[in-house]
């Protein structure tokens, strides 16, 4: 009887499969390929019981076992900003987006497989401990990070206030991995800072994160206050963030560009969609933005939606090249699942995965990227920041020819 039982509902799943991809116009192979994780899905149950039922030890924290598992699958998918974070590290990313957090104070990502520096931010644990964009972190308490995902590797890092972390890095120069030991703080982020330079027509507004849910206001008013101060340009300075809030650069982006797309995002289905300027422009005079290697995601999108819609020039190096839009998906335990739900394309078309934005005037400076072990200069030093010197010559002819 049980047998039979087994064979009707195994009928009932094949058929409502069936069903549901006609319905759905799902083709032969898709129905396959449901089929496929029904089977695949059946064998982890399968196993998940052996170990409740079998395994020596009856105290077995399953909760640990079922993120472990999670953590795998979502390891299967190549994808190192796809990843799975628990309550505690949703949390904290939460805290994080108001703009203050426990930590050292760094972005990390992936490239070309490695664990690599994004960028410190300016003034924390990880800034002063003198981590470079470019950086590779090798181990994390003498961890190897080979074959480490990056959710575990964010893990690692973080902690609380007081605590230290030593991470062990390598960087172009170095001929063997050199351990800095960090000690965790508490890390706010100003997410705007504007200064004066020389030139008094000039606004410099340094944009460090696109995290922050307030950044967009703080450039609008950054903006407004520039033009109400006399300034006729502007530099944007977006070097060393590793971006953010999709939405803060497409706000950004519209406070330059009146109509037309800030930025176009394809599905898995192929299906491209336009994210368009807001119609609410604040600054339509001469512009020039810089970024670096260590620029990625949002900042490469407002790069290159001003690059491309011709609204500034871009100064400096290639940016880091992360093409890719992720969403966060709160699960039922309060746990979350950060997913790649697309990837985007510039206003001209252009894909800049892994590739970057290309400055319209190249500026190479003493970064890890070119072999040195330190940057000789802090970035936004008008005195010996060859990247801003440029920008401000490029600026300056562009504001003379606009006069």
């Amino acid at each position: 009887m049980a047998k039979k039982g087994q064979r009707l509902i195994s009928t009932f799943m094949a058929i409502t499969i069936l069903v549901v991809g006609f319905a759905l116009g799902t083709s032969f192979e898709k129905v396959r390929a449901a089929e496929e994780l029904e089977t695949k899905l059946e064998i982890f149950l399968q196993v998940l019981d052996i170990v409740r039922n079998d395994y020596v030890e009856k105290d077995v924290d399953y909760t640990k076992v079922v993120y472990g598992a999670i953590r795998g699958m979502l390891k299967g998918l190549d994808d190192p900003y796809t990843r799975f974070m628990e309550p505690p590290a949703y949390k904290e990313m939460k805290i994080r987006m108001r703009g203050s957090y426990s930590g050292i104070g760094i972005y990390i990502g992936m490239k070309n497989d490695l664990l690599t520096v994004i960028s410190p931010i300016d003034d924390t644990p990880a800034d002063k401990a003198g981590l470079k964009a470019g950086d590779l972190i090798v181990s994390v308490d003498s961890k190897s990070t080979e074959h480490m995902a990056l959710e575990e590797a964010v893990s690692l890092i973080r902690g609380k206030r007081g605590t230290a972390v030593v991470l062990g890095i390598m960087r172009k120069g170095m001929k063997k991995p050199k351990d800095y030991k960090i000690v965790r703080d508490n890390i706010k982020i100003k997410s705007v800072v504007v200064k004066d330079l020389s030139n008094r027509k000039i606004a410099y507004i340094k944009l460090n994160t696109f995290e922050d849910q307030r950044a967009a206001s703080k450039i609008r008013e950054a903006l407004t206050q520039a033009k109400k101060a006399g300034k006729t340009g502007l530099i944007i300075d977006v070097r060393n963030n590793g971006g953010g809030l999709l939405q803060n650069a497409i706000d950004i982006g519209s406070m330059f560009i009146k109509e037309g797309p800030i930025v176009y995002t394809v599905d898995r289905e192929d299906r491209r969609e336009t994210l368009s300027a807001t119609g609410q422009v604040v600054w339509n005079m001469p512009t020039v933005i810089l970024i670096n290697g260590a620029s990625a995601s949002a900042s490469e999108i407002l790069a290159g939606a001003l690059k491309d819609t011709k609204k500034a020039k871009v100064v400096g190096t290639n940016s880091f090249g992360k093409a890719s839009v992720q969403s966060v998906r709160t699960l039922n335990d309060d746990s979350a699942l950060l997913i790649t739900i697309a990837k985007y394309l510039t206003p001209s078309g252009t894909d800049i995965n892994k590739k970057g934005i290309t400055p319209d005037i190249v500026v190479t400076i003493p970064t890890p990227e070119a072999g040195a072990e330190e940057v000789v200069f802090k970035l936004g030093d008008e005195a010996e920041d060859i990247q801003l010197q440029k920008a401000i010559k490029v600026l300056e002819k562009e504001m003379k020819d606009a006069s």
